[in-house]
């Protein structure tokens, strides 16, 4: 019975090193990938900073209405 414990111990022992592993494995991945996409992105904004500049820009203006219609909507209350 005892034997039977330990062989029962060991198998379940097994597994987990074998999914800390792979668990291991996926978090060194995503962190590769995150890596690569924050430069990618880097790359971007210097590579077209004019046009992002235009892009601001053109945000401003939709971006205030809807601020305003937000403090239209508090004061309502």
């Amino acid at each position: 019975m005892e034997e039977e414990k330990k062989v029962e111990q060991t198998e379940n022992t097994e597994p987990k090193e074998e999914k800390k592993l792979s668990d291991t494995l996926r978090m060194i991945g995503k962190i590769l990938i995150g890596i690569v996409l924050v430069v990618l992105g880097l790359w971007a904004i210097i590579g077209w900073f004019s046009s992002l500049k235009i892009v601001f820009k053109g945000c401003i203006g939709p971006f205030l209405i809807l601020v305003g219609l937000i403090f239209f909507a508090i004061a309502r209350d």
